[in-house]
């Protein structure tokens, strides 16, 4: 479970002539997240969708208030033990995929592993699985270069859930791809739900805010349904 209790996210721009100015990205956020929801983030540009993301998943560290995961507070953890979490229980899906174009597609999923030392039988294993399981088997020696924007989301995928991670975050995961395209992805998310995994997914589409078992709606910073 994760739990966001006044959760604040604030920049200081010293640079202006009159002294600095406080600029706000949230405000007096509470949020708890259970095991196995799928909860989809709304709002207008610049409400702070993909802050609250960062924040959800640890990218970014709050101004203000409490970050609880599973009941421990992880605000005063150094960096180091923050990027043990994120790698080992936490999976990221972006809108522009994020592969490493000089690996092909098998080497960018054992990314995650090799980072938590996994053996290498092992991250091959666990690699070619879960191209298989994302529909890629006959594509893993291909680099990005090589393969269209969905093939590249689903290697992107299956990378995040190298790992095993309890919590899938997903930012516009169908933004740079078209209709169709973008429904296959959606539908390899949703069965990733039905199998148990919690998916919190930024999204700008009506449609696909709906898919969620809860939709958090945020203005101007906070959160308003």
């Amino acid at each position: 479970m994760i739990k966001l209790e006044g959760i604040g996210k604030y920049w200081d721009k010293s640079a202006l002539a009159e002294g600095s100015e406080r600029v706000w990205g949230l405000r007096e956020v509470e949020l708890e997240i259970t095991r196995g929801e799928f909860v989809t983030i709304m709002g207008p540009s610049g409400s702070g969708k993909s802050t609250l993301l960062q924040i959800l998943g640890l990218l970014d560290l709050p101004s203000e208030g409490r970050f609880l995961l599973e009941g421990q507070d992880v605000m005063g953890l150094p960096d180091r033990e923050l990027a043990r979490i994120r790698n080992r229980f936490f999976g990221f899906v972006f809108q522009s995929f994020h592969l490493l174009p000089e690996l092909n597609a098998i080497e960018n999923v054992q990314l995650p592993m090799t980072y938590a030392g996994i053996p290498a039988r092992q991250r091959v294993e666990r690699a070619t699985e879960l191209l298989e399981k994302v529909g890629l088997s006959h594509r893993m020696k291909h680099h990005p270069r090589a393969m269209s924007g969905g093939e590249q989301q689903r290697v992107a995928i299956a990378r995040a859930l190298a790992n095993d991670p309890g919590f899938l975050f997903a930012d516009e995961p169908t933004g740079n791809l078209p209709s169709e395209t973008g429904r296959q992805i959606m539908d390899i998310i949703r069965d990733l739900n039905k199998e148990g995994m919690t998916i919190i997914m930024v999204t700008h589409d009506d449609a696909l805010g709906k898919m969620g078992t809860r939709c958090v709606k945020l203005a101007d910073g906070r959160i308003v349904g």
